[in-house]
């Protein structure tokens, strides 16, 4: 298959809020073109697009993973789901050596369990890092444990090959997306297809402080005042968010262990589909409670290219004034920059584009691509794009 990336861009407007903190509890920024800006991680709007793609119902449960330290529990809990008749401890037991044959990694007992592990054989060990798989590995793993459950160390012993490849299969389509590290063994690792930008302010951003206070109900007319003060920061901005889709990497990483039965194509744009949904939608959810800054983006560009992925936010190097809001300055600066940098390097004929955008603060943009009147519409089209591609040159 030909290269292939698919980049969206998109301008979003959050008022007061923290949607990522750091370890002082303050809303993460960064200097860029010289001047402060708000910024949210990649790592804070990766998981809000995973977590959007199961409570949205995007996609199905046997087509996502699950990310876990606990994954001997996780696997313990389907060996018993599976074979009843097994003890949760000796679940436990197997679900442990499996784990350890099929991905290399280490497990131990956590400190805050130690206690009760010296009074309990059902204390779960657990791995230092965050482990990767997908519902089919999880019950693939499960079946090989029962298989083996007379004497799991010495079925292990003619099994491995076949644990690492149960766990090298099959992925979902998060870890497709998103792939996946396995620090004790590197050979299972999933290069992931999507790569995701901090998003950062097109403007400068300075935090401010809320002093707020709490006041206890059970309160008498003897005792004014508050039950509880303390401060909080928060900001607000018109985000530039960027990511871009390797189609190539998500159909190889699909087409791993995919059943006959299961169209790598048509995978691979449901894959697509929820991707670009669930960018779009998706709004990470730090302190949510405290500020509501339910909000979605007032513009979003998607090219399709064959060359390499391209962010437009070297347009906002030179933070945006502040006349009258962002937004129409954000698109017009885009609007500006976006042609003459394809111009300038003979982008223009490489890509197909398409702009979805709300309001006349972002008409300028309406010359970048083809426009489209709604999110479903978007995703319709940018899917059979995809699925079209992949087509020609598989």
């Amino acid at each position: 298959m030909n290269r292939l990336f698919l980049d969206v861009h998109a301008l979003q407007t959050v008022p007061p809020s923290n949607l990522n903190r750091d370890d002082a509890g303050s809303p993460k920024s960064a200097i860029y073109g010289g001047v402060p800006r708000a910024r949210v991680s990649s790592q804070a709007w990766k998981r809000a697009i995973r977590t959007y793609f199961s409570d949205e119902k995007l996609l199905e449960p046997n087509e996502l993973g699950v990310r876990t330290k606990r994954v001997a529990e996780l696997l313990a809990r389907r060996i018993t789901a599976m074979e009843p008749s097994l003890p949760h401890g000796d679940a436990l037991v197997l679900a442990s050596e499996v784990v350890r044959t099929a991905t290399g990694s280490k497990l131990e007992v956590p400190r805050r369990s130690a206690s009760s592990a010296k009074e309990s054989h059902s204390a779960a060990p657990e791995l230092k890092y965050l482990l990767f798989l997908s519902e089919r590995q999880l019950d693939g793993l499960a079946e090989l444990a029962i298989e083996g459950a007379a004497d799991i160390k010495k079925y292990l012993k003619g099994a491995k090959a076949r644990a690492k490849e149960i766990a090298d299969t099959h992925h979902s389509v998060d870890i497709a997306l998103f792939g996946r590290m396995v620090a004790d063994s590197s050979d299972i690792n999933v290069g992931a297809a999507v790569q995701v930008a901090h998003a950062i302010s097109v403007h400068q951003v300075q935090s401010e402080s809320d002093y707020y206070t709490a006041i206890d109900d059970c309160n008498t007319e003897a005792e004014p005042g508050a039950g509880m003060i303390g401060t909080l920061e928060f900001n607000s901005a018109t985000l530039y968010r960027y990511a871009t889709l390797n189609v190539q990497q998500l159909h190889r990483n699909l087409v791993v262990g995919a059943c006959a039965s299961n169209e790598p194509n048509i995978t691979a744009r449901r894959a697509t589909e929820a991707f670009v949904h669930g960018f779009v939608a998706s709004l990470p959810t730090g302190k949510i409670n405290a500020f509501g800054h339910h909000t979605l983006p007032d513009a979003v560009i998607v090219k399709l290219r064959t060359t390499r992925p391209i962010s437009f936010v070297p347009a906002f190097e030179e933070a945006v004034g502040e006349s009258r809001g962002y937004v129409k300055h954000a698109c017009d600066r885009l609007a500006t920059y976006v042609p003459s940098l394809e111009r300038a390097y003979g982008e223009g004929g490489s890509s197909r584009s398409w702009v979805l955008r709300v309001g006349p603060a972002t008409e300028s943009l309406s010359p970048i691509g083809i426009e489209v009147e709604s999110l479903d519409s978007l995703i319709t089209v940018i899917g059979q794009a995809v699925t079209d591609h992949v087509e020609c040159y598989a």
